[in-house]
């Protein structure tokens, strides 16, 4: 379109045909902008298009602007007239001098000579304009703005980008004779409101000007050439992934300047960009977005804006061969992003696979990435880049920290990105419908990545109906690369002279394979994963038509100045197949460590031409293969698990943890290139993870997994985190294509590399340890081991509460701080994940835990009678009834037993009550008789009918029925409960013992006062064991008062009335002279008077009295000295009556001060300070041992001159 091309134009006619003046479309609407002269009379008017198409006015089509001078006319939409729009200048001023083209009669040729002050008289008043335009005007243009009718309105245009400057206008006046005068149209109604700004805002985003009259629109056209870019996804419309296009949506609406959208090829990073510019294009406000891809970028650019200009230009020579005028190198970036600042919505540069950077680039990276940092900020852009995870995990660290966009669910392991993966169930089955891809046509597990059901919808769409199989990734690519080799063999027989047909197109197809086979291959030399140009020509010569065939079909790509494998993933692929696996792990890792191999080789040949360098250049002679080249290394190694077996790879995966703990040790470094070292150190642990990954059954290397868990454990508890093994977090271990049982196996090994516990022990007060909650994290900042096993927990939980009961047996410690009150254990940690995780299922924990048989398991269940009762009573109501496990059966019992002293619904009641009677109906479980009847006798419902049974097998001296429930029905049935506590009382052994302990624990006050009475029964049937007795009076001493008080007269008769044997009396005595609590010691100085007096009056029993003075001195040091030695000498004073007593105090004092500590020094005090007082006590020998075993003496030494005085004579100088 020229600016002299009539056909733009729209004459304005009343119904008679005469002319009224001229118009031009303006927006998307056909909305005509003309003079307000033209349609100032109140005539009906017409409007004629080029093409003879008219449009009749009515009155409220017209919008009049007198105050501008200009009228503005609807027509009804775009296709009434079917008149292109023509652009509104954007310039903020017209230079004096502009040669300008006017619509008057035609077009003719004029000239700017500035603005001047002018007038526009309507109806008797009159609009003055302050900046009219004054038009210099030949003698043709004179008159023919002097005839008005159709010169009245015509555009002023510029005649280098075509776009509107002003309207003519001939009842203008000035205050000189001018020529010509015209309303600039664009300064007027910039940022105006009303009808002619909102005109000239959709004239702005709809209607395209480029040059100095650059717009919204003509940004809009150039960004949208750049989203034509080789290699963007075409076919049915993508999946949406909500979660992506969320973060999508918070970062434009966010402060972050830069998003990274990570993830592997083949997940559909080059798809979610698509969708999210075609997104930005259809919003309200059309938005810009430039397309880039990483080989656009040059070695030599200094930031992104560069690459910008270099996509700007191309974009502009594209539309100027289309038709558009103008000069394309005013669209510069900076220009852009401003366009799109003063629109509202920022500018975004896109850029896709920056990998694909040059070398040079690439080791300059921290650069360039702080200066298009910094351009972004300056111009209010922003930036998406789409790349693997192995180039973002350096790029994304070198923004500044302010600039990355911060997703709700980042990336594990890498700085601030999106992550994008697999697809999920649910868009995967709608990917398949929309491919056509039947539910059983790809394997399990195949099935959710976005290119292989891509390739497999072509694959399909080229096989006859009904073909059957289901393959899986492997077999779908192999298909897809074998399919378009043929159909490049087709495209080449096709202008092949004669055609080539049938054998001859498959013979061609497998040259064509074997081609691109060579051209994978040389990829795999120095760069980042291209084919140079020379090398693609070779490979498919142009003049042969290879290489349109090759290009055509997409299997190879323009990028930057060499070629590209279209599908990242297919590369890395038929790369993988002809990588030397050995050479380059030896390259890439093991040369590094070698004995006798330097820390770096020779350097290789220079990946890009270093002549004519200036010699002291920065740039290096040689640079590390780049780390987002992993794709072929791990491709090449799962080609070998394919080709020679799992034991293969697991050799070479055993050699890179060997490697990896020698590099991180230290070996090969020469301290030259630590850097060198550490990308080494990178590469065997990435190519590590990767490979067990991406196995598609990786329990073949559960043996190298279990070194992976002791080297990353051996690490942490080093203190240094996970050290070279952070790579393997507790995520990897999920994603593993193990069996559960393996997987938990291996991770309960990893447990202890977690981070120690904080803020409690992790144990309940009375039961298990609880969930620790106050634990802290891993030291990398991230998901712990134990989390992760919380996760497969809350997925496969019955499966994992049984493997989890299995860890029971494993204490090895868990890292813990220092001074840690108690340090968990292996164990601990997996009882307290599964009680904190019981609502995950109780049935199935309560079945897991039972059939572990461990005393955790135990503790556990116990802990899940008082939180979960209602689920164990329906467990012990189903192990009641197992017929085969006589196991069950008795844990049925014995948690049946703990659950009848819980308060219960009485549904839970009923089941408890139905399991009792079960257990009791079998006459081959007697073991099992005693914790039922506990049940039916608690049981108020059940209680009369088994009592008797039960206080039958308690008298016989069951062990079943406990001293507490007895208590518990003592009230309602006194006698029968004293009969059977009589009676187990006399029979031998612990069972009568036993429940004298018992006795002594309960606080039950009606059968308290019965105690005394069966305590003396007791001894009567045991005259020799006081050691019992005594351990009842001990336990009543610290009971209560109550009991202290029924406690006095049993222990005087014990020891006065009815005095039981010495050896009783001598347990007795060593209870009470045991210092004992504040309660209980006034009790006890007084029944010790007691005893003491009886000994005094009796004549003492040396027994009883060696018992006393053994007591003194074992409570020495809690006891106040002068109670201690009042004790031992009242003792003394009693045995030494007798010369075998004084025999037996000495010999006994003498015992004491070897076994008691400090208990000799404290004697020999009593002896110093009361000469007369002990004399009569301890006698001589015994003193002298209780003094040689307090050490010799002090020895005086003699006195001296000092040295120098005299020579050793003892006379005075």
């Amino acid at each position: 379109m020229g600016s002299g091309d009539r056909s733009t134009l729209v004459r304005i006619c009343d119904e008679a045909g005469r002319p009224r003046g001229t118009g031009f479309v303006a927006d998307d609407r056909g909305t005509v902008v003309t003079g307000h002269q033209a349609v100032a009379s109140a005539v009906p008017l017409v409007l004629h298009a080029p093409d003879g198409r008219t449009r009749a006015l009515d009155p409220d089509d017209i919008t009049e602007l007198p105050a501008q001078g200009l009228a503005l006319l609807r027509t009804g939409g775009p296709g009434t007239l079917g008149v292109e729009p023509l652009p509104v200048a954007v310039r903020d001023r017209i230079e004096t001098g502009t040669y300008v083209r006017i619509a008057a009669h035609g077009w003719r040729e004029a000239r700017v000579l500035g603005t001047t002050p002018a007038t526009y008289t309507e109806g008797g008043r009159d609009h003055r304009l302050d900046d009219a335009l004054e038009l210099a005007l030949g003698t043709d243009g004179r008159d023919a703005l002097r005839s008005g009718g159709a010169a009245v309105g015509g555009p002023v245009t510029d005649p280098g980008t075509g776009a509107v400057l002003g309207v003519l206008s001939t009842a203008l006046t000035a205050g000189h004779e001018a020529a010509g005068l015209a309303v600039p149209l664009g300064a007027h109604g910039r940022g105006a409101e009303g009808p002619l700004g909102a005109l000239l805002r959709r004239n702005a985003g709809a209607v395209p000007g480029y040059g100095r009259d650059l717009n919204l629109a003509g940004a809009l056209q150039l960004t949208a050439t750049t989203l034509g870019h080789p290699g963007r996804p075409a076919g049915p419309e993508a999946v949406e992934r909500p979660d992506i296009a969320a973060e999508f949506t918070a970062f434009e609406a966010g402060t972050g300047l830069v998003l990274g959208l990570v993830g592997a090829p083949g997940t559909g990073r080059t798809t979610e960009l698509a969708a999210l510019a075609a997104r930005r294009a259809a919003g309200a406000v059309p938005a810009l977005t430039l397309w880039l891809r990483g080989a656009d970028l040059l070695a030599e650019d200094a930031s992104v804006a560069d690459a910008l200009t270099r996509a700007l230009a191309r974009s502009g020579r594209i539309v100027t061969a289309a038709g558009a005028r103008g000069d394309m190198a005013a669209a510069t970036p900076e220009r852009v992003a401003r366009l799109a600042a003063a629109s509202g919505v920022a500018l975004l540069v896109v850029v896709d696979g920056p990998e694909e950077m040059p070398p040079l680039l690439a080791h300059r990276l921290a650069e360039w990435t702080a200066k298009t940092a910094g351009w972004l900020r300056e111009h209010g852009a922003r930036m998406a880049v789409a790349c693997r995870p192995e180039h973002w995990e350096r790029a994304g660290a070198l923004y500044p920290r302010d600039a990355p966009h911060r997703p709700e669910r980042p990336a594990r392991g890498l700085p601030p990105a999106v992550p994008l993966g697999d697809l999920t169930p649910a868009q995967a089955r709608c990917a398949m419908e929309r491919y056509g891809i039947p539910p059983d046509a790809i394997a399990p597990g195949h099935d959710r990545h976005p290119l292989t059901l891509r390739l497999l919808a072509e694959v399909r769409e080229a096989l006859p109906p009904g073909v059957a199989g289901r393959p899986g990734t492997e077999e779908v690519f192999a298909a897809h690369l074998d399919l378009t080799c043929l159909r490049i063999a087709v495209r080449i027989g096709a202008e092949a002279e004669p055609r080539l047909r049938g054998a001859a197109v498959r013979r061609l197809a497998a040259k064509v394979a074997g081609q691109v086979h060579e051209a994978a291959r040389r990829c795999l030399g120095p760069g980042q994963g291209e084919l140079d140009r020379a090398a693609f020509e070779e490979l498919f010569p142009w003049r042969t038509g290879w290489a349109s065939a090759v290009l055509t079909e997409g299997l190879l790509a323009p990028a930057g100045a060499g070629y590209r494998f279209a599908h990242e993933e297919l590369g890395d692929r038929v790369q993988g197949a002809h990588l030397d696996l050995d050479a380059a792990l030896h390259a890439l890792v093991h040369r590094r460590h070698a004995d006798g191999d330097p820390a770096d080789g020779p350097p290789p040949p220079a990946t890009t031409a270093d002549a004519g360098k200036p010699p002291g250049d920065a740039e290096p002679r040689s640079l590390p293969v780049p780390r987002h080249r992993i794709g072929p290394v791990i491709q090449a190694m799962l080609l070998l698990e394919r080709r020679r077996g799992s034991a293969a790879l697991a050799h070479r995966m055993a050699d890179l943890i060997e490697a990896t703990d020698r590099l991180a040790a230290g070996a090969g470094d020469d301290g030259r290139d630590p850097d060198r070292r550490a990308d080494a150190v990178w590469w065997a642990a990435r190519l590590l993870r990767e490979s067990l990954l991406r196995v598609p059954d990786a329990r073949p290397y559960t043996g190298v997994l279990r070194v992976l868990t002791g080297r990353i454990t051996r690490w942490s508890l080093g203190g240094d985190g996970a050290g070279p093994y952070a790579a393997f977090e507790p995520w990897f271990w999920r994603r593993l294509a193990l069996p559960e049982s393996t997987r938990i196996d291996l991770l309960r090994r990893l447990v202890p590399a977690d981070g120690a516990p904080c803020g409690h022990t992790g144990q309940r007060p009375d039961g298990p340890p609880s969930p620790c909650d106050g634990r802290a994290p891993r030291g990398d900042g991230g998901e712990r081991y134990l989390d992760a096993v919380d996760r497969r927990l809350a997925t496969h939980p019955r499966t994992v509460q049984i493997l989890l009961c299995r860890w029971f047996t494993d204490e090895t410690p868990l890292h813990a701080e220092e001074g840690a009150p108690i340090r968990l254990t292996v164990a601990a940690a997996a009882q307290a994940l599964l009680y904190a995780r019981r609502d995950l299922g109780t049935d199935g924990l309560t079945e897991a835990l039972v059939d572990t048989g461990h005393p955790r398991a135990a503790e556990l269940l116990t802990a899940l009678a008082e939180d979960e009762p209602a689920a164990l009573c329906r467990a012990v109501d189903r192990w009641a009834r197992d017929e085969r496990r006589p196991e069950r059966r008795a844990a049925a019992a014995s948690h049946a037993a703990i659950l009848a002293r819980l308060p219960l619904t009485a549904e839970d009641r009923a089941l408890l009550r139905e399991a009792a009677l079960t257990l009791l109906a079998r006459p081959g479980d007697p073991a099992t008789h005693a914790p039922a009847l506990t049940v039916l006798v608690r049981d108020p419902r059940t209680r009369s009918r088994y009592l008797p049974q039960a206080l039958r097998m308690f008298a016989a001296g069951d062990p079943g029925p406990p001293v507490a429930l007895l208590a518990e029905v003592f009230p309602e049935h006194p006698e029968p409960v004293l009969a059977a506590l009589g009676a187990r009382l006399s029979l031998p052994g612990e069972a009568a013992a036993g429940v004298l302990r018992e006795l002594a624990r309960l606080d039950t006050p009606a059968l308290a006062l019965h105690a005394p009475a069966l305590v003396r029964r007791y001894l009567d049937s045991h005259p020799a064991d006081g050691a019992g007795v005594a351990a009842y009076a001990e336990l009543r001493m610290e009971h209560s008062p109550a009991a202290r008080a029924l406690l006095l007269p049993l222990v005087t008769g014990l020891l006065r009335d009815r005095p039981v044997p010495p050896p009783a009396r001598a347990a007795l005595a060593r209870v009470l002279a045991a210092p004992g609590s504040d309660a209980s010691r006034a009790l006890r100085a007084e029944l010790l008077e007691v005893l003491l007096d009886f000994e005094q009056d009796t004549g003492g029993d040396q027994e009883v009295l060696e018992a006393l003075l053994r007591a003194a001195a074992a409570g020495s040091d809690r006891r106040p000295e002068a109670r201690t030695r009042t004790l031992a000498h009242r003792t003394g004073m009693l045995l030494v009556r007798t010369t075998e007593g004084a025999a037996r105090f000495d010999r006994t004092l003498v015992e004491l001060g070897r076994e008691v500590p400090g208990f000799a020094a404290l004697v020999l005090g009593w002896l110093a300070d009361a000469p007369q007082e002990w004399a009569a006590v301890v006698g001589p020998g015994a003193r002298r041992t209780m003094e040689a075993l307090c050490g010799p003496a002090p020895v005086m030494t003699v006195p001296m001159r000092a040295a120098g005085r005299e020579h050793g004579s003892l006379r005075p100088a």
